[in-house]
């Protein structure tokens, strides 16, 4: 219906909340995003009288605003909860945190090197992240058709 919000189609329910593979049809709306999307935030009529918060809480913590997406995914378990220590990106845990970052490497430009590191990492994942694997390689190959 119009002006409802399907939860289901949520890019912030999506890459937050929902812990198993996210359905194919939904992953190139994802886009870059790899925790929330806050698009709701930016149309909402009444946000138009916000101002920037001045609390330190809510500016990027460990550079994250200045790594690449194959710096995180190469992050290993460990240094995901170091990193992610006091941040609410935590509580995704670490398999939705690589599922999501390898969804966006998937929908970035057209780059071998994503290619070449997913496929030399594919065997050491299980099948739910090979399952996400497989879709961005297929998505940056046909990038060059």
């Amino acid at each position: 219906a119009p002006y409802v919000v399907d939860a289901r189609r949520c890019i912030s329910y999506l890459t937050i909340e929902h812990k198993s593979a996210i359905p194919v049809e939904f992953r190139a709306a994802i886009g870059n995003r790899i925790y929330g999307c806050d698009d709701c935030q930016l149309f909402c009529p009444w946000n138009r009288f916000s101002k920037l918060s001045q609390e330190s809480d809510f500016e990027p913590r460990h550079g994250l605003d200045r790594i690449s997406l194959l710096e995180c995914y190469a992050w290993s378990r460990e240094d995901f909860e170091l990193k992610m220590q006091g941040s609410a990106i935590r509580r995704i845990g670490y398999q939705s945190w690589l599922r999501n970052i390898v969804i966006a490497l998937g929908n970035a430009g057209h780059d071998p090197y994503i290619i070449a590191t997913l496929q030399s990492d594919y065997a050491k994942h299980n099948r739910f992240i090979q399952e996400h694997i497989d879709w961005a390689i297929h998505q940056q190959e046909s990038k060059l058709r």
